[in-house]
């Protein structure tokens, strides 16, 4: 299973891109780009949103990485992580369904 750090660096590596070049046009520090690659940091919503451009990736497909790696970190450690997992699911859905309601 990739990591988003794994996606991100293979990204880069595919295009023959150097850390310093993809930092200057994301706008993100290209310090900050080597410790998501190495996921020793998580990028922020924004950040996602532009590497996934800039590499022609599909953006959803990253937020869902990023999601489901922030919310196995959180649960990695914690008992009755499936029955966690569905019952926030039915939360979910319980929400959008009173939104949806209004």
């Amino acid at each position: 299973m990739k990591t988003l750090g794994d996606t991100l660096k293979c990204a880069r590596e595919e295009k023959e891109l150097i850390l310093r070049k993809v930092a200057a046009e994301v706008d993100i520090d290209q310090s900050l780009i080597s410790k998501f690659e190495k996921n020793e940091r998580k990028p922020t919503m924004e950040q996602i949103v532009r590497l996934a451009k800039f590499y022609g990736l599909p953006e959803s497909e990253l937020i869902i990485n990023w999601y489901s790696e922030k919310i196995a970190d959180e649960l990695k450690y914690t008992e009755s992580t499936s029955e966690i997992l569905k019952v926030a699911e039915e939360k979910i859905n319980y929400y959008k369904a009173q939104e949806n309601g209004k």
